[in-house]
């Protein structure tokens, strides 16, 4: 796979409220190779969470083998002020065939560390989870060497929903907190933080590896930041991501400001302090960045 180095992209109509600085130039993937992988992805109908989200990343992890794999459809029951999927009610049930699909990609592809993840399905009361399970249980019995992580919803704080998804033994247990307790009205207006951290010492206490992660740059102070990394210390801590927020669309939250990589590296610093087991931190990190060197 061949790379262009470019400085990302605004969609149309995005505001540019601020220059965007030179740490946020990547490189964008294109060549044979990632036109295969995207005519995999396209020919068995489904949707990622690289190409909905234009994670800066995709390039290097589709390449490395990694990717993010968005079940349950592609319409969201939220409302999140920081993302692009669509919101709406699904008018559709569980796809059972969805995890075979994303199976049929993962050995095509030749993915070595697979991440699940789902747009909200709160007009559930198990928030589809049960697909959540089929995906792992199907990835272990076809592709065994391909690692699994699993970044859910919250399922509404639904104890029985996520003790379908661990059942099902993921190697990793993500849920994201996003942001700090004083934004989530207007970043996550329908999610409630008290309950992200219950998911993450649910999944703690049953044994599984945890991980977390948070946007900066959306209004947060950095010793909020801290604070919360506190807080999920005190859950059982486990695995950490921490990057820019970028502004997807005009109708989306507007970027505060650009978090300098110097910040990055303290906050790094001060996690591996705490007693994070790793620590994944830059202004061009997403959850699943560098998520095989995780496990």
């Amino acid at each position: 796979m061949s790379d262009v180095v470019i400085e990302i992209p605004a969609r149309s109509g995005e505001p540019e409220r601020q220059k965007r600085p030179d740490w946020l130039k990547v490189k964008v993937p294109v060549g044979p190779d990632y036109v295969r992988l995207d005519g995999i992805m396209r020919s068995h109908r489904l949707h990622t969470v690289c190409e909905e989200a234009r994670c800066p990343n995709m390039g290097e992890c589709w390449n490395s083998g990694t990717a993010t794999f968005m079940i349950l459809g592609d319409i969201c029951t939220r409302s999140c002020g920081f993302c692009a999927i669509k919101t709406g009610r699904p008018e559709y049930g569980l796809d059972w065939d969805e995890p075979r699909r994303v199976v049929e990609a993962i050995e095509l592809m030749k993915v070595r560390h697979a991440v699940i993840t789902s747009v909200n399905r709160d007009e559930r009361k198990d928030g589809g989870a049960p697909i959540f399970a089929e995906t792992i249980r199907l990835i272990r019995e076809r592709v065994p060497e391909c690692k699994v992580e699993v970044l859910i919803p919250d399922f509404k704080g639904s104890e029985a929903a996520l003790n379908i998804v661990l059942e099902a033994g993921p190697d990793i247990l993500n849920h994201n907190l996003e942001t700090v307790p004083r934004l989530y009205r207007t970043v996550r207006p329908q999610a409630n933080y008290q309950q992200s951290l219950q998911v993450l010492d649910r999944s703690k206490r049953k044994g599984a590896v945890t991980k977390t992660g948070l946007m900066l740059g959306i209004g947060e102070r950095t010793e909020e930041v801290l604070e919360v990394m506190h807080d999920v210390i005190a859950v059982g801590g486990g695995i950490l991501t921490l990057g820019q927020y970028l502004q997807p669309t005009k109708d989306h939250l507007p970027i505060d400001r650009y978090v300098h990589p110097d910040e990055f590296r303290m906050l790094k610093e001060e996690g591996l302090k705490m007693g994070f087991r790793h620590v994944e931190s830059g202004p061009l990190v997403r959850s699943s960045y560098h998520a095989a060197g995780q496990v």
